[in-house]
């Protein structure tokens, strides 16, 4: 893979641990998701007249995307007021490369190497590690961290064919970016009412702007990746994003460091470099 794929990927990786830690760290988790969403949609906007229509095969993709994006800023949402970060971001983040690796010979004919392999079995061997350390969250976080692994597996799928058949990843990105805040808007105004939910905009849309222009960035670099690499590599490569979040929980969080954060730091540099290597 070639040095600058991996450095943009890794960059990707910090942007998207830095939205949610701030997901993570609001008081209204499902709103806060929500204005992500929305946050990526305004800072899309303005680029939109400058970018191509993906082509009319890629529709069908940018459609089901949109469904699947909302159901993962819900379930993120949910595992995040069920559980603790170190439980939950492991588990959704970890398991997704697991399930794309598994599959991605049989759905996308994609062959990868032994060194390819090993790269995506280590990242996620050490970000599942992560979750040996939390003592919070039980069973029900865990199910939900879960499911929403499939819903990454899944929209890892759909967004990287999506991509490819879009003719211009970028260009797919930015339009696959103005549906899921106008599902999940209109599901928070059937929910919690038109009031509570404006209020909450007004006094907390920095966090949207700034988590949604971080989520839009990271999540393009990744598709764009996926023009040059294959899907299940560039999906394992994204998971560095857990370094980057343990950084953020101790510095900005003042989350405790634990044996097992130590190693997981270092399975998963290990993992980045054999993928650098393969």
């Amino acid at each position: 893979m070639a040095p600058d794929v991996i450095a943009l990927v890794l960059l990707g990786a910090l942007l998207h641990a830095t939205w949610n830690a701030l997901v993570k760290a609001g008081s209204e988790k499902s709103l806060d998701a929500a204005m992500i969403a929305l946050g990526a949609a305004v800072v899309a906007l303005p680029f939109l007249p400058f970018m191509a229509f993906p082509d009319r095969e890629a529709w069908p993709f940018l459609l089901v995307s949109a469904l699947f994006q909302f159901t993962y800023f819900q379930l993120v949402a949910a595992a995040y007021r069920a559980g603790d970060i170190g439980l939950v971001y492991p588990l959704m983040r970890g398991v997704a490369p697991l399930i794309v690796a598994s599959t991605s010979g049989f759905i996308l004919k994609e062959q990868l190497s032994t060194g390819a392999l090993a790269g995506i079995l280590t990242i996620s061997t050490g970000v599942l590690t992560l979750a040996f350390e939390a003592r919070k969250g039980g069973k029900h976080a865990i199910l939900l961290a879960l499911a929403n692994a499939v819903v990454i597996a899944s929209y890892t799928y759909v967004d990287g064919i999506g991509a490819r058949l879009a003719g211009n990843p970028i260009s797919y990105t930015l339009w696959m970016a103005l549906l899921p805040p106008v599902l999940l808007f209109a599901w928070a105004f059937y929910k919690r009412g038109v009031a509570p939910v404006i209020f909450h905009v007004r006094h907390q849309w920095w966090r949207g702007l700034i988590g949604g222009g971080g989520s839009l960035a990271a999540y393009g670099l990744a598709l764009w990746a996926m023009t040059k690499a294959p899907v299940a590599t560039i999906a394992a490569l994204r998971e560095t994003s857990i370094l980057f979040a343990v950084v953020i929980s101790i510095v900005f969080l003042k989350e405790r460091v634990s044996p097992f954060r130590i190693a997981a730091a270092g399975l998963i540099a290990l993992g980045a470099l054999l993928l650098k290597l393969a």
